[in-house]
């Protein structure tokens, strides 16, 4: 949960003001707990999916943000980065 940018850190920070910091880090062991039994006793693998695990999670957070600006009075037009084929 202290790596920057990993998926149990979002967890983390999302049960801290629910939970306050003691019922975060048992939510987080707990978790931990279950991804442990769930890979030693299935065998599955786990791979790191990072803070945002899906386009759907991506997509809710641009609308999150656009939608507290214009709360702030702000003007937002949302326009997707396309990247540069030849900075590749």
């Amino acid at each position: 949960m202290k790596k920057k940018g990993s998926h149990f850190q979002t967890l983390f920070r999302r049960f801290l003001p629910r939970l306050h910091y003691p019922g975060a880090v048992r939510a987080i062991a707990h978790r931990l707990g279950r991804l442990v039994w769930k890979i030693l006793h299935d065998g599955v693998r786990y791979v790191e999916q990072g803070q945002e695990t899906t386009p759907q999670a991506k997509k809710r957070r641009a609308q999150r943000l656009t939608q507290a600006r214009r709360k702030l009075s702000y003007s937002v037009a949302l326009t997707p980065i396309v990247p540069d084929p030849a900075r590749a």
